[in-house]
């Protein structure tokens, strides 16, 4: 019996709002789309949850022996302001207020994604295609959405007509929305009057003089609506039906319940078989959000620069961090949920290494011991596949890790258990942190080694000021500024921060 047979994964369907047992439509063959990001500013903490979530789902699916297509897009072109259908294209006004061509901001965070995601030690997607990438199979489906009769063009604009689609199909299965409350609730659009019904949605939009990321399209020059592009790349690499589609909460609605209007409008069949959602961060208990001024970026949250941080912590620290919470549970920062997330990720470090040291030695077997490990391998197993629970699946492993220390401490030997029982708690203990979670062990605390050294610095500057040696104070200022170091002093002393 395979893995997957033994241990049948369950999930929570956004689409059905229960859970279900998973069964790809294809055997032992999963395809999963996630929506990525939109490449015009740094990708934000929420953005990294939601990968990390589908990064472990990902790997899980591997792991009990699917073998997984997982197809993660860029978005750059299209996403217009305050996800609306008018307004400026995010990357283009980016770009013009940097006076930069549109693909050098694509260029610039798109580096920086990856660059972030290589530090939280994500693995690489199948595939990652560009909505640039595919401008002629958006116009394609356009036209088939006219064709069918669910969309119309308007001067030079391609709209999908919500109230058609909603006669012969449900627009609102998934987020639970009504189309007559939106139909009363709708905001008022400049466009207003090109469309046939207020939440009508635009699939293709006819460019200004002054929008500078334009294609030519049977309807003019224009550019592809933001909702199209994954609905477009999803079915190419997938199949016109697949398996999961993954992304934020606050993308159910309009984006993912139009991508399935699209899906259904093109093709007459439901694009997605499981959707999945993860949920949001909170920072002490309070949304996330850059008017609250409590959001920072990945690389603040590394060096502990931003006035809510007592300290820097490091990538592994954060991800082990993000993992203690269920993917679909809100998920809060604070420093002493950091700080105790920094010490449980040691503690278990330290138990991975104690593992690697092991070896069986003979002796007498202990019926209970060997019964007890079996249930806790099981466990691992059964945990991640209730739903992905990383929360859950830690606990366990803390306590194997226990198990760990009371053999390196000679409260308990090797050979209690069985040489199979032993191979396999030693098997399945480390392929879970380090291929499943995707935790791995960092070299020890650079951070704390950086504030050591500065600090050490900052104590060779004061004895300098106090010997009057003001050209060396100043030298070592001025020497880690250059760094990027930048000393403040006050009555209290000196304190630095990186810029």
């Amino acid at each position: 019996m395979t893995l997957k047979e033994k241990y049948p994964i369950t999930l929570y369907n956004t689409l059905s709002g229960k859970r279900e047992v998973f069964e790809p439509i294809h055997p032992d063959h999963v395809g999963m789309y996630v929506c990525g990001p939109t490449v015009y500013s740094d990708v934000h903490l929420g953005n990294v949850r939601t990968f990390m979530c589908f990064d472990v789902i990902y790997r899980y699916l591997m792991y009990v022996g699917y073998k997984v297509r997982y197809v993660r897009n860029i978005t750059d072109v299209g996403h217009l302001e305050n996800d609306a259908d008018e307004g400026e294209d995010k990357i283009a006004k980016k770009a013009r207020l940097q006076q930069l061509e549109p693909m050098e901001i694509v260029q610039q965070y798109t580096n920086g994604f990856h660059h972030v995601l290589d530090q939280f030690n994500f693995l690489p997607v199948s595939i990652e295609p560009s909505a640039t990438g595919h401008i002629m199979e958006q116009i394609e489906m356009v036209q088939t959405l006219i064709d069918n009769g669910y969309a119309y063009e308007v001067n030079g604009s391609v709209y999908f007509d919500v109230s058609k689609y909603d006669k012969a199909n449900n627009y609102g299965k998934l987020s639970g929305r009504k189309i007559e409350e939106l139909m009363e609730s709708g905001r008022t659009l400049d466009s207003q009057d090109e469309k046939r019904n207020k939440i009508d949605f635009a699939v293709w939009k006819k460019a200004s003089p002054t929008h500078i990321m334009r294609w030519n399209s049977p309807w003019g020059e224009g550019f592809p609506g933001w909702h199209l592009e994954c609905t477009v790349m999803s079915t190419k690499y997938l199949g016109e039906s697949f398996d999961i589609h993954g992304g934020g909460m606050d993308l159910i609605f309009p984006h993912h319940e139009c991508e399935i209007a699209q899906s259904v409008g093109s093709t007459g069949k439901d694009p997605v078989k499981y959707w999945m959602h993860s949920n949001m961060l909170t920072v002490n208990g309070q949304k996330m959000s850059k008017s609250l001024g409590n959001s920072f970026l990945p690389h603040q949250l590394f060096s502990g620069d931003h006035e809510l941080l007592d300290k820097g912590y490091s990538p592994m620290v954060v991800r082990f961090f993000m993992l203690q919470s269920h993917y679909s549970s809100t998920l809060d920062f604070s420093n002493e949920a950091l700080q105790a997330a920094e010490k449980g990720y040691k503690r278990l470090m330290e138990g991975y290494k104690i593992s690697a040291n092991l070896t069986h030695s003979k002796a007498q077997p202990d019926d209970e011991l060997e019964n007890k490990v079996k249930e806790l391998i099981a466990d691992l197993f059964r945990n991640m596949s209730d739903d992905f629970n990383t929360a859950k699946t830690l606990a366990v492993l803390f306590e194997i890790t226990t198990m760990m220390n009371n053999f390196k401490a000679g409260n308990l030997t090797t050979g209690q258990l069985s040489k199979e029982t032993f191979d396999e708690l030693i098997t399945q203990y480390q392929g879970f942190i380090t291929d499943v979670l995707g935790v791995k062990e960092e070299k020890e605390s650079s951070n704390d080694l950086l504030n050591g050294v500065i600090d050490v610095l900052i104590n060779l500057r004061q004895n300098a000021k106090e010997a009057k040696n003001y050209q060396l104070s100043d030298k070592i200022r001025d020497d880690l500024k250059n760094l990027g170091v930048i000393l403040k002093d006050s009555k209290e002393g000196t304190e630095y921060s990186l810029m």
